[in-house]
């Protein structure tokens, strides 16, 4: 017997502007939309598929504290608040002081986000874009609004390349979403694969837990100078990051053109050789992987650091995805469908990149609204 069709929710509903996606970037957005005049709840409707407040954070594993990733802007109506990242409890775990902050921002704004509440798909009809929606009770509701401000981040698709063997492999795989805590690999031998702040967060909790970890990277870390990003090469990063999004390219990583800065835990794990990178096996095996020169690797379980795609899948009916496997957008705004921006997109990925291009996209939003 198959689940009767979920029952629709009593009224579909108008909405000047939708926004999908309630982390950084979508709540940027949101705040300077209802500077702008818009009336959250009505005029301006914010959806996120998370079950609470903190965006991709609420997801992450329970040791990861504050300082030890990339570093987390304020939001752009913390000050007002008297909120600031730089003077959170460090010592809690970072999903928890983000949630707080990301609560107490919605509530003092009122920006009223409806939650759990997935996208299933965004459709051209009369009169602008509709916003199919499933709520975690399983009822459904459509929006056709004048804009969609699309945020919906990377979380929900983890990048798992394929090596040869990898479906025979008998032990554990797991990529960063799935991560939770270094016991559950107590005295196991662990391979871990990617060159990014995760992979380098799982090896330092890792050392002295497990049995022993092997770290695999597709091309070398290249080290920063410093604790903090390099101005220099953050500004090429997310030079390359939007050339590639205004050609409809699948964004590169922004790691793999910054480098890694080296914080005193970094250099600690570096000085004890926990934090020794070699080039990625070739293949893998029922209990391990090969290496370039021949080696076996005994693996007891392999963690995917090897990080995430943008998360679009609600928007296939739109047709945007083009010839080079991307989503061409110009300036936060879509190329193929001027009634979609993307927030938190290319050169927006960054914390603080999401930030600085919230008040432009809320404005170019609102020039939309009037043109029309």
């Amino acid at each position: 017997m198959t689940d009767p069709t979920p029952e629709p929710l009593p009224d579909d509903q108008h909405a000047r502007v939708v926004v999908i996606g309630a982390g950084q970037a979508g709540l940027s957005v949101a705040y300077h939309l209802r500077r702008l005049g818009l009336t959250p709840g009505s005029d301006l409707v914010v959806l996120d598929r998370a079950p609470s407040t903190g965006g991709a954070w609420q997801f992450r594993w329970e040791a990861l504290r504050l300082g030890w990733a990339h570093r987390v802007h304020d939001l752009p109506g913390m000050p007002e608040m008297g909120l600031r990242f730089e003077d959170a409890d460090r010592s809690r775990p970072a999903r928890d002081v983000v949630g707080e902050y990301y609560r107490r921002f919605e509530q003092y704004h009122g920006l009223q986000v409806r939650r759990p509440v997935a996208v299933t798909a965004v459709a051209r009809v009369d009169g602008g874009l509709q916003v199919a929606t499933r709520s975690a009770d399983g009822r459904t509701q459509r929006i056709v609004a004048e804009a969609v401000v699309n945020a919906s981040g990377t979380w929900g698709t983890p990048f798992v390349p394929w090596y040869p063997g990898r479906d025979t492999f008998t032990g554990r795989q797991v990529d960063t979403t799935e991560y939770r805590s270094a016991d559950e690999f107590a005295g196991q031998d662990v391979v871990v694969v990617g060159g990014g702040t995760s992979a380098i967060g799982f090896l330092l909790e890792l050392d002295g837990v497990a049995r022993s970890t092997r770290w695999f990277t597709r091309r070398p870390v290249v080290w920063a100078d410093g604790s903090a990003l390099d101005v220099e090469s953050a500004v090429a990063a997310v030079a390359e990051q939007d050339r590639a999004a205004r050609a409809g390219e699948v964004l590169p990583s922004i790691v793999s053109g910054t480098g890694v800065p080296v914080s005193d835990r970094i250099r600690e794990g570096l000085d004890h050789g926990v934090l020794r990178d070699e080039p990625v096996f070739t293949a893998m095996d029922p209990d391990g992987v090969v290496t370039r020169n021949g080696e076996h690797v005994h693996a007891d379980a392999v963690i995917w650091a090897t990080g995430f795609r943008a998360d679009l899948r609600h928007l296939a009916p739109l047709h945007l995805r083009t010839e080079h496997g991307g989503v061409a957008v110009v300036d936060g705004q879509s190329v193929d469908e001027p009634r979609l921006f993307l927030a938190g997109y290319g050169p927006q990925a960054s914390t603080i990149g999401a930030n600085r291009a919230g008040r432009r996209t809320a404005r170019q939003v609102m020039a939309l609204l009037v043109r029309d």
